[in-house]
Formats: C-alpha cells, sequence, structure tokens
C-alpha cells in the first residue's frame, strides 16, 4: 500500500498551515520503549536534511560509550500533528530509524531490523506483510499525586454500555484522536476484565504496523492522564481476572496484490503458501514467545483458564489455540496469532513471526496440529497423543527455546539477540531473587 512521503516543501507549509512550534523525533529501542528527542520548529530543516544527533550509550541495548553517536532519519511517511495543542503551540511528530556515522542503518535498531527481515520476504516473491493488530489494555484510577493505583475505573464486562463506564468517554477520546491522526479504527469496546479495553484497527503494511502500535500506545497513556487514569499494557496486572493480549492478524500479500493465503480450490480455502505458513508458526512458537511475550509478568497471562493460549495447536473453529484461523475468506484470509501480548516490541514481535513462517514456506512444513476440540478439557495423556507441546510457561523456558533457535535468532540478527538475551536474563535473575507476598502467605507459618 505503501504511505505519502511528504516532501520537505509539503512539510513545511503543514508547519505552517497548523501552526507547529515543537517537532517530537520518535524512535523504538530494544525493549520497545518509545524514546523521543524534542526539538523547536527551527530544528526542522537540519531533521529533514538527516543531521540529528544523539547519544547511542545512554539508549537501552544499544552501543558502548566508545561508538556511541548515532544519527536519526525520520521516515516522512510518518509525519503527523498531534491533535491536541500545548500551551507553547502544537507538536507534530515522526518516527526516525537510527543510522551510524557512517551512514549505514544501525543493526540495533528494532525498526531497522524489521525492514531487512522485509526485504527478505520480498526476494521471496511477496509485496506485503500485513498485520491487524488488537491491542488490548487497563485503566486504573490515579492518586491525587497523579501516580497509578490499582483502582479500577469500573466494574463492566465484555461489550458493557455505559452510564456505568467512566472509561468510556476516554476510550471514545481516544478513538477520536486516532481518527484525527489518520488511523482506521474498525471497533472499539470493552472487554472481558473490569477496566480492560480493546481498540483494533485495520491492517496495514508490517512496518506501519509496528508504528502504529508505538503512536497507539503514546496515545492512550496521554489521554488517558487527562482523564485521572493511568493506562498500563502490562499483560497480567491483577491475579484472576484476564490479562491484556495483542492478537496478530496477518496475512502475505502476492506482486500482484492478491492475498497469497486465499485458495478457492482447498476445502478451508487456505493455500499452500497459507499452510506452510501455519507450519512455520507451530514449528517455532516456543522460541518466538520469548519475542511475543517478553517480560517476567507475560508468563501470569498464558495461563489456563483466562481466554489465553497455552498450547501450541491450530484451529479454524475453536478460540483456544494459538493460532487461529477466522472465517473471512478472500481478501481477508488471515491467520491470527493470539499468544502475543502489548509488551511485545512490535518491530521485534512482527519480524519474528515472519522469519517463522518464512522459514515455513522455504521447508515445505505441514501445518501440523491442527485442533478442533476443546485442548483445556483433554488430559495431558490425549494432548502428548496429538503431539500438542505446550508454550513456555516462564521467560527462562523461553528464552532457552529461542537460545537454540537459529531461525527465530536470525530474525533479530546479532546485535539485538546478544542484547535482547543479556536484558532478559539480567530481567529474570532479577525476578527469581525477589520474595513475594504470596510466597511469604504460604510459607513462613507453615515451614
Amino acid at each position: 500500500m505503501g504511505k505519502h512521503v511528504f516532501t520537505k516543501d509539503e512539510v513545511r507549509q503543514m508547519v505552517k498551515d497548523e501552526d507547529i512550534h515543537f517537532l517530537r523525533v520518535m524512535f523504538t529501542d530494544l525493549l520497545g520503549t518509545i524514546k523521543s528527542v524534542d526539538l523547536p520548529v527551527s530544528q526542522l530543516d537540519k531533521l529533514m536534511d538527516n543531521k540529528i544527533m544523539f547519544d547511542g550509550s545512554s539508549i537501552d541495548g544499544f552501543v558502548r560509550i566508545e561508538e556511541s553517536d548515532m544519527y536519526l532519519y525520520p521516515d516522512m511517511s510518518t509525519w503527523l500533528a498531534f491533535p491536541w495543542g500545548a500551551e507553547h503551540g502544537k507538536v507534530a511528530r515522526v518516527i526516525c530509524s537510527v543510522y551510524k556515522t557512517d551512514g549505514t542503518p544501525f543493526e540495533g535498531d528494532p525498526r531497522n531490523n524489521l525492514k531487512r527481515v522485509l526485504e527478505d520476504m520480498r526476494k521471496m516473491g511477496f509485496k506485503d506483510f500485513n498485520i491487524g493488530p488488537e491491542p488490548e489494555f487497563f485503566l486504573f484510577k490515579t492518586d491525587e499525586k497523579g501516580n497509578p493505583t490499582t483502582n479500577l475505573n469500573d466494574k463492566e464486562n465484555y461489550f458493557d454500555m455505559e452510564p456505568a463506564d467512566p472509561g468510556e468517554d476516554c476510550r471514545r477520546d481516544i478513538v477520536l484522536a486516532l481518527e484525527k491522526m489518520g488511523f482506521d479504527v474498525e471497533a472499539a469496546h470493552h472487554e472481558v476484565a473490569p477496566g480492560q479495553h480493546e481498540v483494533d484497527f485495520k491492517y496495514s503494511d508490517a512496518l506501519e504496523a509496528a508504528d502504529n502500535i508505538q503512536t497507539f500506545k503514546f496515545v492512550v497513556k496521554t489521554i488517558a492522564k487527562k482523564y485521572g487514569f493511568h493506562a498500563t499494557f502490562m499483560p497480567k496486572p491483577l491475579s484472576g481476572i484476564n490479562g491484556s493480549g495483542m492478537h496478530l492478524n496477518m496475512s502475505l500479500f502476492s506482486q500482484d496484490g492478491s492475498n497469497a493465503f486465499f485458495d478457492e480450490n482447498d476445502k478451508d480455502k487456505l493455500s499452500a503458501t497459507a499452510y506452510h505458513f501455519l507450519g512455520g508458526l507451530m514449528k517455532h512458537a516456543r522460541s518466538y514467545t520469548a519475542i511475543c511475550n517478553p517480560i517476567v509478568n507475560s508468563y501470569k497471562r498464558l495461563v489456563p483458564g483466562y481466554e489465553a493460549p497455552v498450547y501450541v495447536a491450530w484451529s479454524t473453529s475453536n478460540r483456544s489455540p494459538l493460532v487461529r484461523i477466522p472465517s473471512d475468506r478472500g481478501m481477508g484470509t488471515r491467520l491470527e496469532l493470539r499468544s502475543a501480548d502489548p509488551s511485545a516490541n512490535p518491530y521485534l514481535a512482527i519480524a519474528a513471526v515472519l522469519e517463522a513462517g518464512l522459514d515455513g514456506l522455504r521447508n515445505n512444513l505441514p501445518p501440523i496440529h491442527n485442533v478442533d476440540e476443546n485442548i483445556y478439557t483433554m488430559t495431558k495423556g490425549e494432548r502428548a497423543e496429538k503431539d500438542i507441546r505446550d508454550l513456555p510457561d516462564t521467560l527462562h523456558n523461553a528464552l532457552k527455546s529461542l537460545a537454540a533457535d537459529e531461525v527465530i535468532k536470525s530474525s533479530m540478527g546479532e546485535h539485538l539477540y546478544n542484547s535482547f538475551m543479556e536484558a532478559k536474563t539480567r530481567e529474570y535473575a532479577s525476578y527469581r531473587q525477589h520474595v513475594s507476598d504470596w510466597e511469604r502467605q504460604h510459607y513462613l507459618e507453615q515451614y
């Protein structure tokens, strides 16, 4: 599809028309955190000439001190004005890629990495990898100092209507802001858990989809704050209720613009391409879990009983497996990965699932584990008979699977993989050393 890349003259005109005073130059670090450099609008020409520099050693997982100078190259198709005014004039943002001083893309930039994997996909004859994300989040009340509490803003349930839901106005405002910014919002509703919301936006090509997820998170947090809420994308903020996922609907498109996953003549109307891609998603599921569910807390969501997937299986009919194939066909044919959560770095997660699928295509992998009955009611023996494996149950186990999988490691490249493993191994070690309230409640008196 390709978005319009604004020319320098068009950008200057928009700055004038929309009374832009500040530029927010955004990029994403290893852990998926949005970083930004704020510039006065007088720096616009310098930005458009790729001359904005920053210290890479100050960013998590980037580089060591001695090679710290980095440049931000703006992607002018991502230029947009935020729909809220600041007291000192409006702010426009542009998403950048990180480059080294020699003018080559920096391998430690997750956005550059996704572009690299997409290039491999194009060499295999495909035009686009489209992603439709479904990120969920919770709205918590803040205290008088503005710090987040764990008090929910409501007691509503799935699709519930106002007036009992004060989060409704906040969510409506989020949708309006997104639409003003050019998002095509398909649905926005209350989720199963109290205080939980979901906004689905129309699919777009992989790079734009990852940019959109990052923009979405920023908008949600900004508007929630205005309403006195703290929006969190933490996968499982509270025990005993559903966690927040970020289902990824994905489809490959051919050069002629047709959906490569659709085949009129198959009984399920799925192409060989779809089946092999699915085979790759099944084969590498345990390894890309480390990237799609990258924090300790992610694994509190991937447990039986709360709608999140636990087993490596796929189905066209039931909703419990890792990959579901929604009923749409034709241009809407897609695979829905249900395990990913919104703590994932979208650039790394999309690159990982694409690489898994491409491996399925390169090696004609069969899509084993089609399961139409409810996996949760099967015994361990019945699952073993059908060769249905479990997803990793801790970040530690997911990292072990990742370390043993050359294909998924290659989806990150060496620099990102090493930085990721180092950061995540440290994170898990710190978690292991922490003694929780649960442990004290259960063991302090008993032993």
